[in-house]
């Protein structure tokens, strides 16, 4: 790895809002309704970011902002955690923390015809084990509620990632890095980026 700080490519940036798509949104017009929901990541054929859709409670004052200047920021919070040097036979080693994230600007367009599909797409996303459930099974009520949302898709204008997975460690550090953390979604994304390096 060189540097803090890690080169991404943007089917990467693509790869952590699909895994981490809770993400909070950020009117320009007022920041002080900042609101975290699901988002989905729509792709180019490389693989690339090209819009997120979502969707938002009608009544949330957040949509009359965003109706009225469609500018926002969206910020992903991929996986992240603190280092320990106590994991390191290197004890004069500083702590740190790891993480990935992501931020986006676009302008929001809301779209009733798109909300049908927003839901299904997101719970088609969500739902992945062996008897995944799905909207159908709300029978009458699922109508009351969607009539409560609005589905938007965001036309991606710019891609900030951070994505700060080592520190210049040694392969010997990592692989105690590694070892620290065990089984979490930081220390894949750390041996697949190592891996890069």
């Amino acid at each position: 790895m060189s540097g803090a700080f890690t080169s991404v490519s943007l089917g990467e940036v693509a790869r952590l809002i699909d895994e981490h798509p809770f993400a909070w949104i950020v009117a320009r017009a007022d920041p002080s309704l900042a609101t975290p929901m699901p988002m989905l990541v729509e792709t180019g054929a490389d693989g690339a970011p090209v819009a997120l859709v979502g969707h938002l409670p009608r009544a949330h004052t957040l949509v009359a902002a965003l109706l009225g200047d469609p500018a926002a920021t969206f910020l992903f919070q991929g996986p992240h955690g603190y280092i320990t040097p106590a994991w390191l036979s290197d004890q004069d080693w500083a702590p740190t923390w790891n993480f990935a994230i992501a931020t986006i600007d676009g302008d929001v367009t809301f779209d009733d015809v798109l909300t049908d599909a927003a839901l299904a797409q997101l719970v088609a996303h969500m739902e992945r084990g062996p008897k995944p459930w799905t909207t159908a099974a709300m029978g009458d009520r699922y109508a009351v509620l969607r009539s409560r949302v609005i589905g938007f898709r965001v036309a991606i204008g710019a891609i900030r990632p951070r994505f700060k997975l080592g520190q210049d460690e040694k392969p010997a550090v990592r692989d105690e890095i590694l070892s620290g953390l065990g089984d979490v979604p930081m220390a894949d994304w750390m041996r697949r980026f190592g891996a890069q390096s």
